[in-house]
Order: structure tokens, then C-alpha cells, then sequence
């Protein structure tokens, strides 16, 4: 029979050893030989910061692999292929991952995927469903490797990164209390402590998707000061604008809707960016998955700026560095659109 090829797409999950396992051991059923290719997919292009490091978090998790296919494999016929994915592209969401890896089994006669049910290549939200529909519209087989999971966590286990997660949460929360009430009454001190503890316990985990950076995170907090006032003239500017064309006579206004395919990781980057966007009088984010926006635009200019990408600059700066702020804009690199209300 005919060698198999295998196309496994890799993360690093508590599940991935198991699925490279089931993969040699499935792929060797009733075959001479197997051929498995073991791929990750960059999640980040060149401008994201951490694009390095994950190129070389691939590198070892795919070294990791091919020795475990050796031990799982024996003295079977088994050849092994690697390769990093997306490295000259930005990979938004599902559908961009199912259509690369049906670039890639295309280019080397692939015969079926097998899949990790933990795969989460480098985003904070579960790929796996999302993903599996996507190769389904496609016609790619593919298969889910049977792994055995081990109990998760609790919400609350103790360690480093759930104290980070709460004692961050409770900040954010206690800062924006005492905002709104009186930092120098006491009863607005105890009971914001007490709102803000409530919502730590409650939302710390999902407000925070990632485990926090103790350096990096202080760093992004002073960013974000240093952007809002950058917010603010936008809304002024916005106000300006949009006073200026409802004061006409005539009201030459012109809703849209807009695509823009947003450079920001999804999470908290993109959350940000779009409430800065609703913020923004002319503009309101309609939706936001996947770094892809779908945002009303009220007037001309609102979809303008939009296309200037300055909103997107901002939240870049604020969570990548300074140096991630000098991108293409979206008018630039092609990703924004004006698709209308018609197929929403």
C-alpha cells in the first residue's frame, strides 16, 4: 500500500505529545510507510514583536516532535517534514489557518489532518471548532487525535499567574472606581475595595487571557497614559467633524460599513482598539473577532481616519513598543473594505 502523508498541525498544548502519537500510530495502519509533516503556523507577521520569539518557540517544539515520531515510530518506514507556516503573511482568525493548510497539502499531496483538540497556536481564544468548520468548507479531511486530558485548573489555583491576573484586575478595577466617586471618602475606599475584589474573583481570568508580564505590563500601563490623551484629540477632532456636517443644511452624511483587518492580537489589544473606535463620535465597532473589525462609519471622514489606521498605530504602541507603531496603514496594505449592510 501506498505511503500515508499526515499533515499535523502543531501547538504547544498539555495534549500535543498524544496527537503526534495517534498520528504515527493511525498513520501506520494498513500502510507500508507513513510520511508526516509537522507544521506550526505563525500567529504574528514580522512587524509584531513577538514574532522572534515565537519563530523560535516553533523551531524547538518542532525539534521536540520529529524525536518523538522517532521513538513512537521504531523501525517502521516513517519520514518526517517540518515546517514553520505564515511567515510572510498575518494570519487572522480560522479562516486563514484552514486555508493554509490546504495550500500546504495541496503542495504535498496531504491525505488527511490530524488535529490536537487543545490547538491554540498562539491566540487567546479555542481555535479548534472554529477551525474544524472552516476545513469542512473547504473539503480538507482531517481527523481529532483521541488524547486523554488531564483535570484543568480551577479558576483559583494559587500560583504566580493567577495572582497577577487578580491583582491586576482588582488595580483596574479600584482605579476606575475611585474615578468615578470620591478617593478621599472613606465609604467610596471600602466599598470600591469590596466591588473591586468582587470583580477581581469573578473576571481575572477572563479578563486576562495570557499570563501576565510583570515587566512588560507595568510598561504597557504607562504606554496607554501616554495614548490616552492621543484619544482624546481624536474624539475632539471627531465631535468637530461630525457637528460640523450635521450643522449643514444639506447633512451629507454617508453610512457604511467597513472591513478593516486590524495588525493587533485578539484579546485585550483588540478590545481596546475597538472601544477607542466607538469612542470616536462617527465611528462604532459593530464587531470584533479574530482582529478582523467591522465598524459603522457615520461620514466621510470617520472612514477616512479609519483607513489612516492612527487608532490602530495607538493600541500598537500601547502593547508592542514604539517601534511597532511605524506600520503600513490599512488603506496601505490593502486591508480595509467598504462591503455596505446589504450581506450583514
Amino acid at each position: 500500500m501506498a505511503a500515508k502523508r499526515l499533515l499535523v498541525p502543531l501547538s504547544d498544548t498539555v495534549t500535543v505529545r498524544q496527537t503526534v502519537g495517534y498520528a504515527v500510530q493511525s498513520g501506520l495502519e494498513g500502510a507500508d510507510s507513513l510520511e508526516c509533516h509537522l507544521v506550526v503556523a505563525l500567529p504574528y507577521d514580522a512587524d509584531v514583536p513577538e514574532s522572534e520569539q515565537y519563530s523560535e518557540d516553533a523551531a524547538g517544539l518542532l525539534s521536540r516532535a520529529r524525536n518523538w515520531i522517532e521513538e513512537d515510530a521504531g523501525d517502521a518506514d516513517v519520514t518526517v517534514e517540518t515546517a514553520t507556516l505564515g511567515a510572510d503573511e498575518y494570519l487572522f482568525g480560522p479562516r486563514d489557518y484552514a486555508e493554509i493548510f490546504d495550500t500546504y497539502a495541496d503542495e504535498h499531496g496531504i491525505d488527511r489532518v490530524v488535529l490536537d483538540p487543545e490547538y491554540q497556536p498562539g491566540v487567546t481564544a479555542q481555535l479548534l471548532q472554529p477551525l474544524e468548520r472552516e476545513l469542512e468548507r473547504i473539503g480538507l479531511a482531517y481527523d481529532e487525535a483521541p488524547v486523554e486530558r488531564s483535570a484543568r485548573r480551577g479558576r483559583l489555583t494559587g500560583g504566580t499567574e493567577d495572582f497577577d491576573r487578580l491583582f491586576a484586575t482588582f488595580m483596574i478595577s479600584y482605579g476606575f472606581y475611585l474615578v468615578l466617586g470620591d478617593p478621599t471618602y472613606w465609604f467610596d475606599l471600602v466599598t470600591g475595595a469590596a466591588v473591586a475584589g468582587i470583580a477581581a474573583v469573578s473576571l481575572a481570568q477572563v479578563t486576562f487571557t495570557v499570563p501576565l508580564d510583570r515587566v512588560q505590563s507595568p510598561i504597557r500601563v504607562v504606554r496607554f497614559i501616554v495614548y490616552v490623551p492621543y484619544l482624546l484629540w481624536e474624539i475632539v477632532k471627531a465631535n468637530i467633524a461630525v457637528s460640523a456636517v450635521i450643522l449643514r443644511p444639506s447633512m451629507p452624511i454617508e453610512p457604511t460599513l467597513t472591513r478593516v483587518n486590524s495588525r493587533v492580537r485578539s484579546g485585550l489589544p483588540l478590545t481596546a482598539l475597538a472601544n477607542s473606535i466607538t469612542l470616536t463620535p462617527g465611528t462604532l465597532t459593530v464587531r470584533a473577532n479574530n482582529q478582523q473589525l467591522l465598524v459603522h462609519t457615520l461620514i466621510p471622514a470617520a472612514r477616512e481616519d479609519l483607513f489612516d489606521g492612527g487608532l490602530e498605530r495607538g493600541i500598537r504602541f500601547v502593547f508592542y513598543g514604539r517601534d511597532s507603531a511605524a506600520i503600513p496603514s490599512p488603506r496601505e496594505r490593502d486591508d480595509a473594505e467598504i462591503v455596505g449592510g446589504d450581506e450583514l
